[in-house]
């Protein structure tokens, strides 16, 4: 917080830290971008400071929301995202062999992101209201499994599998936070991990091959392992004191896929260097 007589008190009350941090991290992001695209603002970094800037407006907009307010909105808030999970599958778009978006003409919205932050604060509210004596009882578990169930479930047949993943992890963690018994995951955990020989052979082919790849890069290099393959490049290549901004070898050569998005961070410290990975 900022105290300062010229500075308006509203002002003065944002968490100035908090949002200078997140300024940094979106600053590396839009030198990234500017560099994979050569030089440029188009096509990517100047639309990502766009969406940055009008993104922390909103936060900061919602940071003048009220607790009861928030609370008061929780499960209305996940019962709209949820609806519009269900409608994504009924007549959502199509793209790149998923079905994950409402496309509204002018864009086309993801509601498996906003289940994300919605997961978290509707299981906070629910353990909120529920009496702390039944914290240990079953009560406290079953609402809670449906409430990630469902979202987890339609997120995953859409596929994504990431996701749901996020999904899952994001409601188990408030459980365990609110002091659900470990047994509760441990179970569960033991039985999963029992089960992934099973599982994997019913994942599908694009999950499997993920899989595959991430333990094996090098099985494929050409194929599926091609893109980790030229990160690892990409970050080698960059050395102890880096090749410096804009001269990135594998990015600018289109070497490295996607260098401004899923491997961005290959890009940055391939000019930066480990050095700078910290900052």
């Amino acid at each position: 917080m900022i105290s300062s007589a010229i500075i308006p008190q509203p002002l003065a009350r944002l968490p100035w830290r908090l949002i200078f941090v997140i300024v940094g991290i979106a600053g590396i992001g839009f030198l990234t971008q500017y560099s994979a695209a050569g030089g440029s603002v188009r096509p990517w970094a100047m639309k990502q400071g766009i969406t940055v800037l009008f993104f922390l407006s909103v936060a900061v907009g919602m940071s003048t929301i009220r607790e009861a307010t928030i609370k008061q909105l929780a499960f209305p808030a996940y019962g709209a995202i949820l609806v519009m999970l269900i409608i994504v599958e009924a007549v959502g778009f199509v793209g790149k062999g998923a079905q994950r978006w409402i496309d509204l003409g002018f864009i086309r919205l993801q509601p498996s992101e906003f289940m994300k932050p919605a997961i978290v604060i509707v299981l906070a509210r629910f353990y909120e209201l529920l009496p702390a004596g039944d914290i240990r009882k079953w009560r406290a578990i079953w609402p809670a499994v449906a409430l990630i169930g469902v979202p987890w479930a339609l997120i995953l047949i859409q596929p994504d599998l990431g996701t749901a993943t996020m999904v899952l992890l994001g409601g188990v963690s408030v459980m365990f936070i609110a002091g659900v018994p470990l047994r509760v995951f441990l179970i569960p955990a033991g039985v999963l991990g029992a089960a992934i020989p099973i599982v994997y052979q019913f994942m599908h082919g694009y999950q499997r091959k993920r899989i595959d790849i991430f333990l094996n890069p090098e099985s494929d290099p050409l194929g599926a392992g091609y893109h980790i393959t030229q990160s690892k490049i990409a970050i080698g290549s960059g050395g102890i004191f880096g090749k410096g901004f804009l001269n990135g070898s594998q990015s600018h050569l289109d070497y490295l896929p996607e260098g401004h998005t899923d491997f961005a961070f290959a890009t940055w410290v391939e000019e930066w260097a480990f050095w700078a990975v910290p900052c």
